[in-house]
């Protein structure tokens, strides 16, 4: 008996199949292209992501032997927007988590009043990519295309759509926009106040995050693989899953994800609001994932290594570790005191003002593996920033790190040392897929409870504790980087009011 789970990421669509045991048994993943149509507007096709997806799950069947499989979960990243008819057929292309199309509507919003009464009603303030501001910029600009669609949809809903046949979401993302933060059920108030009333039509009906949301049709049978009539279930967005996959299902654990977007994220079971983080709906009415995030996390490291180190990727892809030498170079610099600061920002920040990318402090002597090791620690600064807001309200002992950053025993030490608490890593790779499946597997009836899934399938593999000798350092290197965001914020004020 296997559980499938499908993580069909910003730019990569995995499917891994896992025994009960949470162990991956095989997995394939495809390359979704992304589209630019114009500046601030990033898109994919709905039809290729849907593509990727049953390719995949296909290989993976036919690599095993097409076993038996006990339920399906799929997650996908939150915010966004999938518009589709009745059928389920696009009304256009999906519209990413990473377009701000939206983002003068935001402005108006924050300086009207609106993000102030939002966040007092749906528990977090409204940004670009969030499912009401796109919803209200296409409404403003493509109005037809609403008039046409049926449904609004996040990705992950889309695809279990094209599973099932049925239209639906659950509790984690039908909170990215659209509830009250209390009841977490659709409020017609906080429709109203987006001005979408006439758009409320669009929203799916709510499900349980464990709950089977569908059945496997004939169709996508014949395109997966699958045994017709499979229990797919609800599951949740894609840090939520990320959450379970390394064992935060309840308070006390931080789970922090190092990947494309800096995640961090405590439950609690009670909302609490504030102007630094989301209080979101977590898998179970009566629980809140609280969220604090921004585009500053471990893809700037991919982004100097593919832009700048690709002669040693291809020689690392040689020997199966194509991004071995950062770790390695890294670690012959470890005795020179760090004094380069690292700006994570080329995709965005979470600070006021138009920063970007910016390391400081450099010296003729300094060499690659000093920007290298400047990036880790630029990169875990950022998330110290989010955790410590968290931390102002929320009560809890350790973190459980995955994504890009813990796959490096360095980083995940810098880790540890930056944000002062214990890291702990699973075994977990693909922490977003084994989250979908073990829901998948809740759904299905293959564990009693969460509670039990995670018992049987999360396990610790290592753990880093903070070097006292490092943390004053850290200490004053997160102050140093503070104060270099504080500075470049007064020249640009500056530079404005010149």
């Amino acid at each position: 008996m296997m559980l499938l789970g499908i993580d069909a990421g910003t730019t990569v669509t995995k499917s891994v199949l896992f025994d009960l045991h949470g162990v991956p048994v095989a997995s394939a993943s495809r390359r979704v292209p992304l589209s630019y149509p114009r500046a601030h507007h990033v898109e994919r096709d709905q039809d290729d992501l849907w593509r990727a997806v049953a390719e995949t799950v296909d290989e993976v069947l036919a690599a095993t032997g097409r076993p038996q499989i006990a339920a399906v979960g799929v997650t996908s990243h939150g915010d966004g927007l999938y518009l589709v008819d009745s059928d389920g057929r696009p009304t256009r292309p999906g519209i990413m988590s990473l377009d701000t199309r939206a983002s003068g509507i935001v402005r108006q919003w924050e300086t009207g009043g609106v993000s102030d009464r939002a966040l007092v009603l749906t528990g977090q303030r409204p940004w670009p990519s969030a499912p009401a501001a796109l919803l209200r910029w296409l409404v403003d600009n493509e109005p037809d295309v609403v008039t046409a669609s049926a449904w609004a949809l996040p990705a992950k809903d889309m695809l279990r759509q094209r599973l099932t046949g049925e239209f639906s979401t659950e509790l984690t993302e039908a909170s990215l926009s659209f509830t009250d933060v209390r009841t977490q059920q659709y409020s017609d108030e906080v429709v109203e106040l987006f001005g979408l009333s006439e758009q409320r039509r669009l929203l799916p009906p709510v499900l349980s995050s464990g709950a089977v949301s569908g059945h496997v049709t004939e169709d996508a049978a014949d395109l997966t693989g699958l045994p017709e009539g499979v229990p797919i279930a609800a599951t949740a967005h894609d840090v939520d899953c990320s959450a379970i996959g390394t064992g935060v299902i309840s308070p006390g654990l931080a789970s922090v994800v190092a990947g494309s977007f800096s995640i961090n994220q405590v439950i609690s079971y009670t909302p609490v609001l504030g102007n630094d983080w989301c209080a979101r709906s977590f898998i179970e009415p009566g629980s809140w994932m609280n969220m604090s995030l921004s585009p500053t996390s471990a893809a700037t490291m991919e982004w100097f290594a593919q832009t700048l180190c690709a002669d040693d990727i291809e020689r690392g892809r040689l020997v199966g570790d194509p991004f071995g030498f950062i770790d390695r170079e890294v670690a012959e610099v470890a005795g020179d005191p760090s004094v380069i600061r690292f700006l994570p920002f080329l995709f965005g920040s979470p600070f006021v003002g138009k920063l970007s990318g910016t390391f400081t402090g450099l010296g003729g002597w300094h060499t690659r593996g000093h920007l290298l090791r400047a990036i880790m620690e630029g990169v875990a600064f950022t998330h110290r920033y989010h955790v410590d807001a968290l931390a102002s309200a929320h009560a809890f002992d350790a973190v459980r790190l995955t994504g890009g950053a813990s796959r490096s025993r360095i980083w995940s030490q810098v880790f540890a040392d930056v944000l002062g608490r214990r890291i702990e890593v699973t075994t977990a790779e693909e922490s977003g897929a084994l989250g979908a499946a073990l829901l998948a597997g809740v759904a299905a009836g293959a564990y009693p409870s969460l509670v039990e899934a995670v018992e049987s399938a999360v396990q610790v593999e290592r753990v880093h504790e903070p070097d006292p000798s490092s943390r004053e350092h850290m200490d004053r290197a997160y102050a140093d980087f503070m104060g270099v965001i504080k500075a470049l914020q007064t020249i640009e004020r500056k530079d404005r009011d010149d």
